[in-house]
Protein backbone atom coordinates (compact mmCIF):
# COMPACT_ATOMS: atom_id res chain seq x y z
CA UNK A 1 0.00 0.00 0.00
CA UNK A 2 1.21 3.31 -0.90
CA UNK A 3 2.50 5.25 2.56
CA UNK A 4 3.37 8.55 3.03
CA UNK A 5 6.27 9.19 0.83
CA UNK A 6 4.56 7.70 -2.34
CA UNK A 7 1.37 9.47 -1.87
CA UNK A 8 3.47 12.84 -0.78
CA UNK A 9 4.92 12.61 -4.75
CA UNK A 10 1.75 11.59 -6.04
CA UNK A 11 0.14 14.64 -4.35
CA UNK A 12 3.25 17.33 -5.73
CA UNK A 13 3.27 15.80 -9.33
CA UNK A 14 -0.25 15.99 -10.39
CA UNK A 15 -0.94 19.33 -8.97
CA UNK A 16 0.64 21.27 -11.46
CA UNK A 17 -1.56 19.79 -13.55
CA UNK A 18 -4.79 20.28 -12.02
CA UNK A 19 -4.53 23.86 -9.89
CA UNK A 20 -7.06 26.43 -10.88
CA UNK A 21 -8.62 23.69 -13.24
CA UNK A 22 -12.04 23.42 -13.92
CA UNK A 23 -14.13 20.21 -14.02
CA UNK A 24 -16.29 19.99 -16.50
CA UNK A 25 -17.40 16.54 -16.64
CA UNK A 26 -17.26 12.93 -14.71
CA UNK A 27 -16.92 9.35 -16.06
CA UNK A 28 -17.81 6.57 -13.25
CA UNK A 29 -16.25 3.35 -14.17
CA UNK A 30 -16.53 1.73 -10.71
CA UNK A 31 -18.94 2.93 -8.65
CA UNK A 32 -17.70 1.39 -5.26
CA UNK A 33 -14.42 3.76 -6.15
CA UNK A 34 -16.71 6.90 -4.84
CA UNK A 35 -17.45 5.21 -1.31
CA UNK A 36 -21.31 4.90 -1.66
CA UNK A 37 -22.22 8.10 -2.94
CA UNK A 38 -24.56 7.64 -6.40
CA UNK A 39 -22.88 8.92 -9.52
CA UNK A 40 -25.33 11.41 -9.97
CA UNK A 41 -24.76 13.27 -6.79
CA UNK A 42 -20.87 13.00 -7.00
CA UNK A 43 -21.54 14.60 -10.77
CA UNK A 44 -23.33 17.36 -9.06
CA UNK A 45 -21.20 18.18 -6.51
CA UNK A 46 -17.57 18.26 -8.47
CA UNK A 47 -18.68 19.46 -12.08
CA UNK A 48 -18.50 23.07 -12.09
CA UNK A 49 -15.96 23.44 -9.01
CA UNK A 50 -12.35 24.68 -9.80
CA UNK A 51 -9.24 22.86 -8.25
CA UNK A 52 -7.64 25.55 -5.19
CA UNK A 53 -5.24 23.10 -3.42
CA UNK A 54 -3.79 19.72 -4.26
CA UNK A 55 -2.30 18.59 -1.03
CA UNK A 56 -1.80 15.18 1.24
CA UNK A 57 -2.75 14.28 4.65
CA UNK A 58 -1.52 11.30 6.23
CA UNK A 59 -2.14 8.36 2.96
CA UNK A 60 -4.74 10.67 1.66
CA UNK A 61 -4.85 12.82 -1.34
CA UNK A 62 -6.66 15.82 -0.72
CA UNK A 63 -7.89 18.10 -3.64
CA UNK A 64 -9.85 21.28 -2.31
CA UNK A 65 -12.46 22.91 -4.43
CA UNK A 66 -14.32 26.28 -5.00
CA UNK A 67 -16.75 27.91 -6.55
CA UNK A 68 -16.90 31.80 -7.13
CA UNK A 69 -13.87 31.93 -4.59
CA UNK A 70 -15.16 30.28 -1.85
CA UNK A 71 -14.73 26.64 -0.63
CA UNK A 72 -16.85 24.08 -2.36
CA UNK A 73 -15.37 20.81 -0.50
CA UNK A 74 -13.33 18.29 -1.25
CA UNK A 75 -11.95 15.15 -3.44
CA UNK A 76 -10.35 12.44 -0.87
CA UNK A 77 -8.47 10.03 -2.48
CA UNK A 78 -7.03 6.86 -0.87
CA UNK A 79 -4.87 5.01 -2.98
CA UNK A 80 -5.11 1.62 -0.82
CA UNK A 81 -3.18 -1.23 -2.31
CA UNK A 82 -2.93 -0.29 -6.08
CA UNK A 83 -4.45 2.67 -6.84
CA UNK A 84 -2.78 5.61 -9.15
CA UNK A 85 -3.39 9.47 -10.41
CA UNK A 86 -2.44 10.27 -13.81
CA UNK A 87 -3.28 13.58 -15.52
CA UNK A 88 -3.40 13.94 -18.96
CA UNK A 89 -4.01 15.73 -21.58
CA UNK A 90 -7.30 16.17 -23.52
CA UNK A 91 -8.18 13.45 -26.40
CA UNK A 92 -5.92 11.08 -24.58
CA UNK A 93 -7.72 7.70 -24.57
CA UNK A 94 -7.99 6.91 -20.11
CA UNK A 95 -5.07 4.41 -19.51
CA UNK A 96 -6.14 1.13 -18.42
CA UNK A 97 -8.15 -0.17 -15.10
CA UNK A 98 -9.55 3.63 -14.90
CA UNK A 99 -12.59 3.85 -12.17
CA UNK A 100 -13.09 7.41 -12.08
CA UNK A 101 -12.58 10.01 -14.30
CA UNK A 102 -12.50 14.04 -14.33
CA UNK A 103 -12.63 15.80 -17.62
CA UNK A 104 -11.27 19.54 -16.98
CA UNK A 105 -10.97 22.69 -18.88
CA UNK A 106 -7.69 21.90 -19.90
CA UNK A 107 -6.92 18.12 -19.49
CA UNK A 108 -8.15 14.79 -17.53
CA UNK A 109 -7.41 13.12 -14.07
CA UNK A 110 -8.02 9.66 -14.12
CA UNK A 111 -7.90 7.44 -10.76
CA UNK A 112 -6.30 4.35 -12.19
CA UNK A 113 -7.44 0.99 -9.75
CA UNK A 114 -6.16 -2.70 -10.44
CA UNK A 115 -7.67 -4.54 -7.33
CA UNK A 116 -10.38 -1.59 -7.11
CA UNK A 117 -9.92 -0.89 -3.50
CA UNK A 118 -8.77 2.34 -3.79
CA UNK A 119 -11.22 4.99 -3.00
CA UNK A 120 -11.82 8.61 -4.73
CA UNK A 121 -14.99 10.53 -2.57
CA UNK A 122 -16.32 13.63 -2.36
CA UNK A 123 -16.99 15.65 0.97
CA UNK A 124 -18.22 19.10 1.76
CA UNK A 125 -15.10 19.40 4.36
CA UNK A 126 -11.88 17.67 5.11
CA UNK A 127 -11.88 17.23 8.92
CA UNK A 128 -14.69 15.65 9.84
CA UNK A 129 -12.97 12.94 7.19
CA UNK A 130 -9.97 13.17 8.65
CA UNK A 131 -10.22 14.00 12.27
CA UNK A 132 -9.59 10.16 13.17
CA UNK A 133 -5.97 11.00 11.88
CA UNK A 134 -3.20 11.46 14.25
CA UNK A 135 -0.36 13.90 14.27
CA UNK A 136 1.86 14.42 10.65
CA UNK A 137 5.52 13.07 11.29
CA UNK A 138 6.71 15.50 9.27
CA UNK A 139 5.14 18.48 11.22
CA UNK A 140 7.13 20.78 13.35
CA UNK A 141 4.41 20.00 16.16
CA UNK A 142 6.00 16.14 16.02
CA UNK A 143 8.49 16.84 18.47
CA UNK A 144 11.11 14.31 19.24
CA UNK A 145 9.85 15.20 23.09
CA UNK A 146 6.20 14.62 22.04
CA UNK A 147 7.00 11.52 20.25
CA UNK A 148 8.47 10.13 23.81
CA UNK A 149 5.85 11.64 26.17
CA UNK A 150 3.36 9.43 23.17
CA UNK A 151 5.20 5.91 23.34
CA UNK A 152 5.61 6.60 27.01
CA UNK A 153 1.57 6.42 27.64
CA UNK A 154 1.31 3.32 25.60
CA UNK A 155 1.92 -0.35 26.22
CA UNK A 156 1.61 -1.74 23.03
CA UNK A 157 3.99 -3.03 21.28
CA UNK A 158 5.58 -0.33 18.80
CA UNK A 159 5.53 -1.19 15.56
CA UNK A 160 1.59 -2.13 15.75
CA UNK A 161 1.44 1.54 17.45
CA UNK A 162 3.52 3.43 14.98
CA UNK A 163 1.13 1.49 11.76
CA UNK A 164 -2.20 2.88 14.02
CA UNK A 165 -3.01 5.87 12.01
CA UNK A 166 -4.75 7.67 14.89
CA UNK A 167 -1.20 7.51 16.89
CA UNK A 168 0.50 8.52 13.74
CA UNK A 169 -0.97 9.55 10.38
CA UNK A 170 0.80 8.06 7.09
CA UNK A 171 3.52 5.32 8.56
CA UNK A 172 3.06 1.97 6.89
CA UNK A 173 5.25 -1.38 6.92
CA UNK A 174 8.10 -0.05 5.11
CA UNK A 175 8.57 2.65 6.84
CA UNK A 176 8.31 1.73 10.09
CA UNK A 177 10.42 -1.44 9.64
CA UNK A 178 13.37 0.97 8.26
CA UNK A 179 12.85 3.39 10.80
CA UNK A 180 12.76 0.99 13.82
CA UNK A 181 16.05 -0.52 11.91
CA UNK A 182 17.85 2.98 12.23
CA UNK A 183 16.57 3.26 16.02
CA UNK A 184 17.50 -0.21 16.75
CA UNK A 185 14.18 -1.03 18.72
CA UNK A 186 13.38 -4.06 18.64
CA UNK A 187 9.64 -4.09 16.66
CA UNK A 188 7.66 -5.60 19.73
CA UNK A 189 9.21 -3.88 22.54
CA UNK A 190 6.65 -2.05 24.65
CA UNK A 191 5.88 1.33 23.74
CA UNK A 192 6.22 2.40 27.21
CA UNK A 193 9.59 0.80 27.52
CA UNK A 194 11.68 2.57 24.90
CA UNK A 195 13.95 5.22 26.36
CA UNK A 196 13.64 9.00 26.60
CA UNK A 197 17.24 8.48 24.17
CA UNK A 198 15.87 5.68 21.78
CA UNK A 199 12.44 7.86 21.57
CA UNK A 200 14.48 10.75 20.11
CA UNK A 201 16.42 8.37 17.97
CA UNK A 202 13.38 7.14 16.39
CA UNK A 203 11.81 10.40 15.78
CA UNK A 204 15.27 11.29 14.01
CA UNK A 205 15.13 7.98 12.00
CA UNK A 206 11.32 8.91 10.90
CA UNK A 207 12.06 11.72 9.94
CA UNK A 208 15.34 11.31 7.96
CA UNK A 209 13.74 7.77 6.09
CA UNK A 210 10.37 9.79 4.87
CA UNK A 211 12.25 12.77 3.68
CA UNK A 212 14.61 10.64 2.02
CA UNK A 213 12.19 8.55 0.62
CA UNK A 214 10.17 11.78 -0.72
CA UNK A 215 13.24 12.98 -2.50
CA UNK A 216 13.70 9.24 -3.88
CA UNK A 217 9.60 9.46 -5.30
CA UNK A 218 9.02 6.42 -3.17
CA UNK A 219 9.49 2.64 -3.13
CA UNK A 220 8.86 0.62 -5.76
CA UNK A 221 8.79 -2.78 -4.57
CA UNK A 222 6.21 -4.25 -6.99
CA UNK A 223 4.52 -3.77 -10.32
CA UNK A 224 2.16 -1.11 -8.74
CA UNK A 225 3.33 1.56 -7.09
CA UNK A 226 4.32 3.84 -10.43
CA UNK A 227 4.24 8.10 -9.60
CA UNK A 228 2.20 9.84 -11.88
CA UNK A 229 4.63 10.15 -14.95
CA UNK A 230 4.66 6.55 -14.73
CA UNK A 231 8.06 6.15 -12.79
CA UNK A 232 8.88 4.11 -10.14
CA UNK A 233 10.29 5.20 -7.03
CA UNK A 234 14.09 4.52 -6.11
CA UNK A 235 13.54 4.37 -2.27
CA UNK A 236 13.99 0.55 -2.50
CA UNK A 237 17.37 0.44 -3.38
CA UNK A 238 18.34 1.81 0.10
CA UNK A 239 16.54 -0.61 1.86
CA UNK A 240 18.51 -1.50 5.49
CA UNK A 241 15.89 -4.15 6.75
CA UNK A 242 12.19 -4.29 4.96
CA UNK A 243 12.31 -7.20 2.04
CA UNK A 244 16.07 -8.12 3.12
CA UNK A 245 14.97 -11.37 5.10
CA UNK A 246 18.40 -13.49 5.39
CA UNK A 247 20.61 -11.07 4.30
CA UNK A 248 23.27 -9.08 6.31
CA UNK A 249 22.66 -6.60 8.18
CA UNK A 250 24.55 -3.83 6.91
CA UNK A 251 25.78 -2.94 10.58
CA UNK A 252 26.93 -6.17 12.29
CA UNK A 253 26.19 -8.98 9.20
CA UNK A 254 23.99 -10.87 11.30
CA UNK A 255 21.28 -12.10 8.52
CA UNK A 256 17.79 -9.84 8.66
CA UNK A 257 14.96 -11.95 10.26
CA UNK A 258 11.28 -11.86 9.41
CA UNK A 259 8.91 -12.22 11.89
CA UNK A 260 5.23 -11.57 11.80
CA UNK A 261 4.20 -8.53 14.57
CA UNK A 262 0.28 -7.20 14.72
CA UNK A 263 -0.61 -9.75 11.27
CA UNK A 264 2.52 -7.88 9.38
CA UNK A 265 5.56 -9.43 8.17
CA UNK A 266 8.16 -7.27 10.14
CA UNK A 267 11.88 -7.17 9.37
CA UNK A 268 14.47 -6.70 12.15
CA UNK A 269 18.28 -7.20 12.70
CA UNK A 270 17.96 -9.87 15.84
CA UNK A 271 21.55 -8.41 16.95
CA UNK A 272 20.85 -4.72 16.57
CA UNK A 273 17.28 -4.93 17.73
CA UNK A 274 17.51 -6.74 20.84
CA UNK A 275 14.05 -7.01 22.66
CA UNK A 276 14.23 -5.82 26.41
CA UNK A 277 13.05 -8.63 29.58
CA UNK A 278 10.36 -6.49 30.23
CA UNK A 279 8.63 -6.94 26.91
CA UNK A 280 9.08 -10.39 26.54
Amino acid sequence: MPELPEVETTARLIEPGLLGRTIRGVQVEWLRSLGGMSRPKFERAVVGAKVSRVWRRAKYVVIDLQRRGKPAGVLLVHLRMTGRLVVTGRGVDAPDYNRVSLELDRGNLHFLDVRKFGRFTFHPEASPALEHLGPEPLSDATTPEFLYGALGARKRAIKPLLLDQTFLAGLGNIYVDESLFGARIHPQELASRVSKAKALKLHAEIQRVLREAIVREGSSFDAFYRTPEGQPGSYQHLFRAYGRTGKPCERCQRPIRRIVVGQRGTHFCPRCQVLSKASR
